[in-house]
């Protein structure tokens, strides 16, 4: 199969555009060529108002040594890597039970399918409520304010991202083809084809909802079970003969949320793929001595400009509305030397309130697949490290989020607190709107965001956002709306691992974005399948488990 890489067409080309430029490239006639595929879609908008979509693309051709070898042309070469993905049991260990996965966010999602596919059978347990039963949920939460801390935003199937922009790139090194498995598992289970080329794929929250359940049901057929309302309590450890007496895991204990019924769970495996807002599982952790540590993580505020701003300054003037709601990424060095950048950017998205304990109030961005909302919004958060947190200690993180939440909570008295950038530069509260009008899933109050942070980061986001106006013009105007409190951007602990990616209780295997090995729903995917391929390797299947 033949690459080719760099071909550059007008972004209101078609497809027979295309594909004769893909002929003339190659130098050849329509009796040589078979089939092509594309490999990578990006958007090139350096010379805008000329806009060009850039194409890598696979070609299976006929004489395919002979067009190389008469070709001149470097962008065109023979297509030699492997981009396949494979996992087998090779382990020798014998499992007495089920191997259990705690959480069904991507992470626990992908390694559950992952070691069902494998034969493992293995049980999910999620504190939160099915797909179906949480989007009621949180449709009631936005509407009345009335919070199920068990079923929300941050807790049930498909985790923190499900409320999201859905986004699907990521930065991850993958020499393992992981990344590329993720995103076929998604296409097969709903997710449009144009997510294996495109350069920044996304799907919105309407279509990850769906190739959730799908991957839930799949999972069932392939013998493993999925548990919901049920929550890991406690954790018994024995003595390892294989680890030189060393903890191991024993057992767990469960309770059903919506009865407090406990029950202890026997299990020689445990995967801990627990999302970055499970706060009393990090307490419980901690109590079990299981080895974490504090990690640096980000917080800030949402802001919130017209999408055709945005679109202007990515895209120019007049640019064809074919064009997808234009998104960025920006970043900037404050004066003292912190960082401030902007996350999980939402064209045409909703800020949402992203609570999931009582009295703290946390925000997050979500767009629909179109993406056709009237705002962009995105998250502008500065970074903070284990010196910062007043409390110190494993879990000075955590607490630090929880007192931002709690001034969130209060100013806003329960609704999401919103203010115009002019008055956060002033530090006095906002009574109205400005030309912008706030886009967001749960009722939101005007007052004084500045006032729920130490003073270092408020001045920090002036800073920032300040800057960030200088690479898209009216980025810093007196009226952007800004929410808060952007808290929940990564895990405040790292549950730590050794190299066969086992924690300090062999048997327990740290996973995903809440583990902090992971940033997003790709890369916590991709933990999800490298922690089944550690277990595969470990590990034999087997037809009769104890605990089924």
């Amino acid at each position: 199969m033949i690459r080719i890489s760099q071909l550059k067409l007008p972004v209101t080309h078609k497809k027979s555009d295309l594909e004769k430029k893909i002929y003339t490239t190659l130098k050849i006639s329509s009796s040589d060529f078979l089939t092509w595929h594309i490999e990578k879609k990006s958007l090139d908008a350096r010379k805008k108002p000329n806009l060009f979509y850039v194409y890598t693309i696979a070609a299976n051709v006929q004489n395919e040594k002979r067009i190389i070898k008469k070709n001149q042309n470097k962008n065109v070469t023979i297509k030699e890597e492997n981009d396949s993905y494979h996992c087998a049991p090779t382990g020798t260990h014998v499992l007495t039970y089920r191997p259990v996965v705690i959480g069904t966010g991507p992470a626990g999602l992908f390694c559950g399918y992952s070691l069902a596919r494998m034969g493992y059978r293995p049980i999910l347990l999620e504190r939160g409520a099915s797909m179906e039963e949480r989007q009621k949920d949180v449709q009631d939460f936005w509407k009345t304010g009335k919070l199920n801390p068990e079923s929300n935003v941050q807790f049930g199937e498909g985790g923190a991202g499900t409320f999201s922009d859905g986004k699907l790139n990521t930065l991850v090194h993958d020499t393992h083809n992981r990344g590329k498995e993720v995103l076929r598992l998604f296409v097969k289970y709903g997710a449009p084809e144009s997510i294996l080329y495109d350069a920044k794929p996304h799907i919105g929250t309407d279509i990850l909802a769906k190739v959730v359940k799908n991957i839930r049901e799949a999972i069932i057929s392939m013998g493993g079970e999925v548990r919901f309302h049920t929550k890991v309590t406690g954790i018994r450890t024995k003595r390892s003969i294989d680890f030189s007496d060393e903890p191991a895991l024993a057992m767990l204990h469960l309770e059903d949320t919506r009865t407090n019924i406990g029950e202890d769970l026997l299990t020689d495996v445990a995967v801990l793929a627990i999302g970055h807002s499970a706060r009393d599982t990090f307490g419980l952790l901690n109590l079990s001595d299981i080895k974490m540590e504090p990690k640096p993580f980000a917080v800030g505020v949402r802001v919130e400009h017209p999408q055709d701003m945005i679109d202007e300054s990515q895209y120019g003037k007049n640019a064809p509305e074919s064009l997808p709601a234009a998104a960025y990424k920006l970043t900037a060095k404050t004066k003292e030397g912190r960082g401030v950048y902007t996350f999980c950017m939402c064209p045409g998205g909703y800020v949402v309130n992203a609570s999931s304990e009582e009295t703290r109030l946390a925000v997050n961005g979500m767009s629909y697949s179109g993406r056709n909302g009237k705002n962009a919004n995105s998250a502008v958060i500065v970074t903070v490290s284990p010196e910062d947190f007043p409390e110190k200690g494993i879990l000075g993180g955590l607490a630090f989020q929880r007192q931002l939440e709690e001034a969130a909570f209060a100013e806003g008295q329960g609704k999401i607190p919103v203010q115009l950038f002019g008055d956060f530069k002033k530090n006095v509260p906002s009574s109205s709107a400005g030309a912008i009008a706030p886009q967001m899933k749960g009722a939101y109050s005007w007052g004084n965001v500045r006032s729920i942070f130490p003073e270092f980061i408020a001045r920090c986001l002036e800073e920032g956002i300040t800057e960030f106006g200088k690479k898209i013009p009216g980025y810093d105007r007196d009226d952007a709306v800004l929410s808060g409190v952007e808290s929940r951007t990564s895990s405040p602990v790292r549950i730590l691992r050794d190299e066969t990616l086992q924690s300090s209780v062999k048997g327990l295997y740290p996973c995903g974005e809440g583990a902090g090995y992971a940033g997003g729903i790709t890369s916590a995917a991709m933990d999800g399948l490298k922690v089944a391929e550690a277990v595969s390797q470990k590990y034999m299947a087997f037809d009769n488990p104890k605990n089924v």
